[in-house]
């Protein structure tokens, strides 16, 4: 069941277009997460959606009610509709139990639950000048949750928490729509926190989405390099020398550039459907290696777990047909003949 339905929102700012054209649905408990560069719209589409910001035209449609922006309404936000900015704020000097509301619509058992969710159960004796930045967060969270919202809307919330934090954050996250119900979005400015955690991805750029699906989607199968560089390593091959590449793994080249991502790649002993490349740098970046190869018109980066090679060694480089992605579309200028990041 569609709970939110999101129709040809468009914006525009002293810089020009904030939103342009936005469309997407969200069902209920779905999980969604919106990512893109800096100054790409995300957090004016989150205000919009909360009902605290005007747009230009189109329609946030909640629950088969039209969302109405600060100019139609008294009180701007949608009751239903919770959203934590990133510069949230708590009172200061205050006692965790202090500044969460007694008048809550859950009860007592349900509010007793909630704060297990998010963590913070062994903190309401504690005061907020006494808590960590992802604690304060989690205390904001929970805070607005007592309300009882339907949506949930978060502005960066990884941003600025340590390794640690950040995965507590996630299993709260998780916890929230499993046991509390309630659904979902966030902004991400770094999408690979929620690669494991989004049912959907949108994807924007300079206030237009790109790209929307399913997260093994959009990591596998971007439409253009853009997408592709803000969720994580891969390797680009131009059209000409596209062939050259594929033509050794056993595989047909349309003449248009392909994608190929670092750890679908296999250094193997066969020359089989393979091509021969000599290993030209190692670097060991905790969970696995980086492994430059040079193929002389070009070169690959493999990502494997054991260092099985040397700098120098000739190798044989395989990859699968299904591993193989050619670029719909291009958005950015010319590029050398293989892009690694």
């Amino acid at each position: 069941m569609i709970l939110l339905s999101v129709s040809h929102l468009s914006k525009e700012g002293l810089g020009g277009f904030q939103l342009q054209d936005i469309t997407f649905s969200q069902r209920r408990r779905e999980k969604i997460a919106i990512a893109g560069e800096t100054g790409s719209g995300k957090s004016t589409l989150l205000k919009i959606i909360a009902g605290l910001e005007q747009p230009d035209s189109g329609d946030v449609i909640f629950e088969d009610e039209k969302v109405e922006g600060p100019l139609a309404t008294l009180v701007p936000g949608h009751p239903a509709i919770a959203y934590l900015t990133q510069d949230f704020e708590l009172p200061k000097h205050v006692r965790v139990e202090d500044i969460l509301p007694y008048d809550d619509n859950l009860g007592a058992e349900n509010k007793r639950r909630l704060l297990e969710v998010c963590e913070i159960a062994h903190l309401l004796e504690r005061k907020t000048d006494e808590l960590s930045g992802g604690e304060r967060q989690r205390i904001a969270i929970a805070k607005l949750l007592l309300s009882a919202p339907k949506l949930l809307l978060l502005d960066e919330p990884f941003s600025n928490l340590d390794m640690v934090h950040r995965n507590i954050l996630k299993n709260v996250l998780k916890a929230i729509g499993k046991f509390l119900k309630i659904t979902c979005i966030l902004v991400s400015h770094d999408p690979q926190d929620v690669l494991s955690w989004a049912d959907k991805i949108i994807v924007m750029r300079d206030g237009k989405i790109v790209q929307q699906g399913s997260p093994k989607k959009i990591y596998r199968r971007p439409v253009d390099e853009y997408v592709a560089g803000l969720f994580g390593s891969y390797n680009l091959v131009e059209g000409s020398n596209a062939g050259l590449l594929v033509n050794g793994w056993g595989l047909r080249s349309n003449g248009k550039d392909i994608l190929v991502r670092p750890e679908v790649l296999k250094i193997v002993v066969g020359k089989r459907n393979a091509i021969p490349g000599m290993v030209s740098d190692i670097k060991y970046l905790g969970s696995h290696y980086e492994i430059e190869v040079d193929l002389g018109e070009f070169n690959l980066t493999v990502h494997q777990r054991k260092k099985n090679v040397s700098k120098g060694d000739n190798v044989y480089i395989r990859s699968s047909p299904d591993t193989i992605h050619y670029l719909r579309r291009q958005v950015m200028p010319a590029l050398p003949d293989l892009i690694h990041h």
